[in-house]
């Protein structure tokens, strides 16, 4: 009896008060029986988690350069939550659970910039949620210690990180134009004047500073990025950033343009939905098309004749 409840407090990770027995090991207490990180040395290939790619290229401010291969925690409720810098973001649940979850929440990506500053790093490429994958915007705060502060999940399989670090604390420590190269610097200037003198448009203007961001390796190119759908399913469209909203602008006018060149090909009037709409309210009904069994190839086209 009394051996059997020893056990169960060995089992429970409880240390048990009493004389040790002559040459008995000491047994090390482990207080976070999931640490299945990629970052983790110690453990086994096969129970550690797999990143789906390499991280991006150190990128950004060189003084934040010294936080590369260092990685901060913070427990919140029964998770872990790990952040290492230009690598990864990981979590693990901190139970006792046979099948306790243990996943990557993001690959560092790329930085969000506006306003001639970075305002935070995109971890992306994470594990597998519903349709898209797990990913994290890391934003970073001044602080008096390297600490990682907030975590929370604004929405479906996307994370919110607050950083605190005395780095950015400089009022000039998240500018983004001293960091550039002299060439991208004077890229940069011909490019305001240029928006100055009325050369370019204020889309153009984002547009070209976008361009000079990728060049510089801040940004990704729209072609890199993961597109993000919405919850409804994998035909459901989501536009997360402008350019993705662009792209699908130019592919249903090719859609028209097609549609349209097939109805000129066999004949077939169309109106504008605005002349239509006009028409239907003079009393007048549009021509109607021919039956769709005609429009699908030279078969249907020789039996109507």
């Amino acid at each position: 009896m009394a051996a059997g409840l020893v056990r169960v407090l060995l089992f429970l990770g409880l240390s048990v008060r009493g004389p040790a027995p002559a040459g008995a090991a000491k047994m090390k207490v482990v207080e976070e029986p999931n640490t299945f990180g990629v970052n983790n040395p110690f453990l086994p290939q096969a129970s550690r988690l797999q990143a789906k790619r390499d991280p991006s290229p150190v990128s950004g401010p060189a003084h934040l350069f010294r936080l590369s291969g260092k990685c901060f925690s913070l427990v919140e409720s029964t998770y872990k939550y790990e952040f290492c810098p230009f690598h990864n973001v990981t979590q693990h649940e901190q139970t006792f659970r046979w099948n306790a979850y243990s996943g990557v929440l993001g690959i560092w990506h790329e930085w969000e910039i506006a306003n001639n500053t970075f305002m935070g790093m995109w971890m992306r490429d994470g594990d597998a949620c519903r349709s898209r994958s797990r990913q994290s915007k890391v934003e970073l705060a001044c602080g008096k210690s390297n600490r990682l502060v907030h975590v929370s999940e604004p929405s479906t399989c996307v994370y919110a990180l607050t950083f605190e670090t005395p780095l950015v604390c400089h009022p000039h420590a998240l500018l983004v134009y001293p960091t550039l190269p002299e060439a991208l610097q004077r890229r940069w200037d011909q490019v305001e004047q240029d928006l100055a003198d009325k050369l370019i448009t204020a889309q153009g203007h984002e547009k070209l500073l976008r361009t000079l961001f990728e060049d510089a390796g801040y940004l990704k190119a729209p072609e890199e990025n993961e597109p993000t759908q919405l919850e409804g399913g994998p035909d459901s469209l989501g536009f997360e950033t402008l350019e993705n909203c662009r792209k699908a602008r130019r592919e249903l006018s090719e859609e028209i343009r097609r549609l349209k060149g097939l109805l000129s090909q066999h004949g077939i009037p169309y109106m504008r939905p605005t002349e239509t709409s006009s028409l239907e309210h003079l009393g007048h009904k549009p021509p109607r098309a021919k039956p769709a069994e005609q429009l699908r190839g030279d078969p249907g086209l020789r039996g109507s004749l």
